[in-house]
């Protein structure tokens, strides 16, 4: 073989993307796959370092030591990676398969909250305790939801012009994992499943004027568990309230921490471990608050670089749907990405008290091994979809290397 004949050396057949090989039978890594794998891995290492810095005062006090509850948290990061690189390697075929037994054990699980082995948190009950561990299982129900949602919308491609053919047994499934949800008071993480249940359903293809009764009835009824629940509408309340400090030792007591924790931080922040706030003044510190303590030691710059991330992670799972007409794959991404995204902003929107305390974790950051792992595994199967997706450029570029000079049309 002459030189002329060679094939062209990886590194000339797209650069970097082209030098990370998926597997058997695919080709290089698309732009999307990189963006997703990058991102989520940052914000999980970013999400390691805050714990470790606003639980110190909480784990002396629990008597394991300043770094205990940060060390959890890494074990949970350190099991919740590999499964999410395992998740990356499932076919299409193989997600479809499990997600009707995946929907089952998670809304069994949900199920056993309401048995003797279930224990509430915050005004809801939805943990489970398993001896050594506890789990919440609506945050796996958030990604069983997404998958079973797409799934039911492929088999539906050809019939979304029928009202009920898309509705049933869409509406009715996601209706009673909200209720499942629901029954243990969680009205934050229901408005998730709202979210992922329109993501799907928006990105799948499905028409205009079959959402809109579930945004209305979505609507209706948030207001209706709010009005009739005095906690829930004094703290909704609370957020137009001119003068919270009259109010200072009730609701508006952690939201006003909050505020002031991100003030002090100014654009510099008062340094990492500095936080004041964390000295229980600020009860949800490491979980639904966290970003009030990025906000106070890594100030403004800390606060911008979550949300950069927050929109790369955001770019890359709507770019992923974009470029592919596959049914399954934009819906699953769509109900995916709208949990990712969509709770991220509602909980940072809490924190700047343009919400009201919904108790969602902040994705990726929020101390807590089930919704950390529940989100490295929906980034698994966020990157088993993007194999899917061609990676157009190295394409390009071996085939103009292949390709002799004067055959090339222009």
């Amino acid at each position: 073989m002459t030189s002329d004949q060679r094939p062209p050396k990886r590194a000339e057949r797209g650069g970097l993307a082209a030098r990370i090989s998926l597997g058997s039978g695919q080709g290089p890594a698309s732009v999307e796959y990189l963006l997703i794998l990058g991102t989520s891995i940052l914000l999980t290492a970013f999400g390691v370092v805050m714990v470790f810095s606003a639980t110190t005062v909480r784990s002396v006090e629990a008597g394991s030591g300043p770094l205990g509850d940060g060390l959890s948290h890494l074990v949970y990061a350190a099991v919740g990676i590999p499964i999410m690189l395992i998740v990356s390697r499932f076919s299409l075929a193989w997600l479809r398969r499990i997600a009707w037994p995946v929907l089952i054990v998670a809304l069994a699980l949900q199920a056993l909250v309401f048995t003797p082995l279930g224990y509430g948190s915050g005004g809801n009950r939805n943990w489970l305790s398993l001896g050594v561990i506890s789990i919440q299982p609506s945050e796996f129900l958030k990604l069983a939801l997404a998958l079973w949602c797409a799934l039911i919308l492929w088999r539906k491609r050809d019939r979304f012009g029928t009202f009920w053919q898309v509705w049933i047994p869409l509406v009715p499934g996601a209706l009673l994992t909200m209720a499942a949800v629901m029954l243990g008071d969680d009205l934050g993480t229901t408005m998730i499943y709202v979210l992922v249940l329109i993501g799907a359903m928006f990105f799948g293809g499905v028409r205009g004027w079959h959402i809109a009764p579930i945004l209305g009835g979505g609507a209706l009824g948030i207001g209706l568990l709010a009005v009739f629940s005095p906690n829930r509408l004094n703290r909704i309340l609370s957020v137009y309230q001119g003068n919270c400090l009259e109010d200072y030792l009730s609701t508006c007591y952690q939201p006003l921490h909050a505020i002031w924790g991100l003030a002090d931080g100014g654009v510099f922040g008062v340094g990492l471990g500095n936080s004041k706030e964390k000295y229980n003044w600020l009860p949800a510190a490491s979980d639904d608050y966290i970003f009030a303590i990025i906000g106070e030691e890594l100030g403004l710059v800390g606060c911008v670089v979550v949300l950069a991330l927050f929109a790369i992670l955001a770019v890359a799972i709507f770019r992923m749907i974009r470029r592919t007409d596959d049914v399954y794959i934009r819906a699953a991404a769509g109900g995916i990405g709208m949990w990712l995204i969509g709770q991220a902003l509602i909980n940072i929107g809490v924190v700047l008290r343009v919400f009201p305390a919904l108790g969602v974790p902040l994705p990726f950051l929020s101390r807590g091994g089930s919704s950390l792992i529940a989100v490295l595994v929906g980034c698994g199967v966020l990157l088993a979809l993007a194999r899917r997706i061609p990676n157009t450029a190295a394409v390009d570029a071996a085939a103009a290397v292949q390709t002799p000079a004067h055959k090339i049309v222009r």
